[in-house]
């Protein structure tokens, strides 16, 4: 019973996430989070330069989640590891928005329009701001690919809870 459970919440958790893939523009409620936890990188990197500082938010969005999921599969949790796999997907698909309005800056930012757009000022000072575009698909396919291997994950752990509850 509980893992007819996990597979729903497999299903829900994957239909919602490639929708996610296919509409990445578009803002979520876990964009909430993502937000926090960019800012909150800003922060955390600031010990280690202008560029980290910068690089941070970013970094630590995608950070945050890929450590619970690197915990979990570490405490045998393989479904809850699969789980938080989307949500590193979805912060992926998350940068590669703001990473693909590096050019153009029309994305609105939180500082209002005294504020440094992240992407523009790295990819700037690294000479690969005319790279936008490649950069920014590149970054969204690792986001989609952690979205598939979560939906993949997620549907094999749910079965595999299902099958070994059978034989106990």
């Amino acid at each position: 019973m509980r893992d007819s459970v996990k597979t729903v919440i497999a299903a829900l958790a994957s239909i919602y996430f490639l929708w996610a893939a296919f509409h990445p523009a578009d803002w979520r409620f876990v964009d909430n989070f993502n937000l926090v936890m960019h800012e909150a990188g800003h922060i955390i990197f600031m010990p280690f330069g202008q560029f980290m500082t910068i690089a941070g938010g970013s970094l630590f969005q995608v950070i945050v989640p890929a450590v619970f999921a690197f915990y979990f599969y570490y405490q045998k949790k393989q479904f809850s590891c699969a789980l938080v796999l989307f949500m590193v997907g979805e912060s992926l698909l998350n940068v590669s928005v703001y990473a693909g309005d590096a050019a153009l800056m029309q994305l609105p930012l939180l500082g209002g329009d005294d504020s440094i757009h992240d992407w523009n000022w790295m990819l700037d000072s690294l000479n690969l701001l005319e790279r936008t575009r490649e950069i920014a698909g590149a970054i969204r396919a690792l986001g989609v690919l952690a979205i598939l291997s979560a939906c993949v994950f997620s549907f094999l752990y749910a079965r595999k809870c299902a099958e070994a509850e059978q034989f106990d």
